[in-house]
């Protein structure tokens, strides 16, 4: 992506001279790289945080800006779907390619696919731009999603023939659900193939709450994904591959090709069966272990640890949360 402001000239976003590096992290092989960035830039000061998984591109971040009109074309981008979420701030996108343009404001989402941009953007002066947006392959969101429904299989036509298109013709809002999964995101604080299996089970959430928004717009009754016999096998068949790799949690990705399902099919036919996530259900049972290891006397810290947490503070939250108790009252017996 490049970016000027009135005459130029033009800066190329990937360019970032004089960016302060807060964190930059890979976790596991091939599972998730992460980028915490201060940027200063001629529009403005910005805080971005960079996430790569396999198929997805997530970034989110808050952008002070000093200026309000700027000039936007993409160069050599790869070929994704965009999620947008802005969070707070407002304003318009005019593509001149497409001939379209898109408002969106404060606490408003939709689902976008641009193969190509050149054009400007208009930004509230009032205050800066919060956003979060998740960028998922063509290939892989055309493959996760059709069979669907009709709203959907409309999108993803226009997607595979390479058509500008929305999800929605208008915006909508952001609602509850859809606010906590956004703060799950940005709040992650696993670790390792945890995190990579947490981050990516919430991009297909939120994936499937606007999917869900956009059907109820349409008046579409929601379908269930379970189509068949077999797919009700492989979600018991992906349960039981839970169960058996506990300590070393597959990502969805292969989860979804041992079991011979996508993705979106193992997720939210997870839910429909068992009436929580892949990563509440691995979350319940590796908590249950931990309880148990808890009452055989094995330190805190090592069982945090072990669980994929960041830290012990972060173990205990989710601990009090599952029991109503702390970790330390069910290791020294005092419940």
């Amino acid at each position: 992506m490049s970016i000027c402001h009135n005459e130029g000239p033009w800066m190329e976003l990937r360019a970032l001279d004089g960016a302060e590096y807060l964190e930059q992290s890979d976790v596991g092989p091939a599972l998730v790289t992460e980028h915490r960035q201060k940027h200063s830039f001629f529009f403005g000061d910005a805080e971005m945080v960079e996430i790569n998984l396999p198929d997805i591109y997530i970034v989110y971040g808050d952008i002070a800006l000093k200026k309000h009109r700027l000039r936007f074309r993409t160069t050599d981008a790869p070929d994704y779907v965009e999620l947008h979420f802005s969070i707070s701030g407002s304003g318009r996108l005019e593509n001149f390619i497409s001939g379209r343009s898109y408002r969106f404001s404060s606490q408003e989402h939709n689902i976008i696919y641009e193969p190509a941009f050149d054009g400007t953007g208009q930004f509230n002066e009032s205050g800066g731009y919060k956003f979060l947006e998740l960028h998922f392959r063509k290939e892989y969101f055309i493959r996760a999603l059709s069979g669907n429904g009709e709203v959907l299989d409309r999108f993803c036509e226009h997607v595979a023939a390479g058509r500008f298109a929305t999800l929605s013709e208008h915006n909508m809002t952001i609602t509850h659900e859809i606010r906590q999964c956004v703060s799950d995101i940005i709040s992650c604080n696993f670790k390792g193939g945890l995190k990579a299996l947490f981050l990516h089970a919430k991009c297909l959430e939120l994936l499937t709450l606007q999917a869900r928004a956009s059907q109820a717009l349409g008046r579409e009754r929601p379908q269930s994904v379970l189509k068949s016999r077999y797919d009700i096998d492989s979600i018991h068949h992906a349960k039981d591959l839970l169960l058996a790799n506990t300590d070393q949690p597959m990502s969805l990705q292969e989860l979804a090709r041992q079991v011979g399902i996508n993705e979106f099919k193992l997720k939210n036919g997870f839910k429909e069966l068992f009436q929580t996530t892949v990563f509440g259900y691995l979350s319940d049972v590796k908590l249950q272990n931990a309880k148990q290891q808890l009452l055989e006397g094995v330190p805190i810290k090592s069982v945090a640890e072990a669980l994929g947490y960041s830290s012990v503070q972060h173990f205990g939250n989710a601990f009090r949360k599952k029991f109503g108790v702390s970790p330390g009252k069910v290791r020294y017996g005092q419940v």
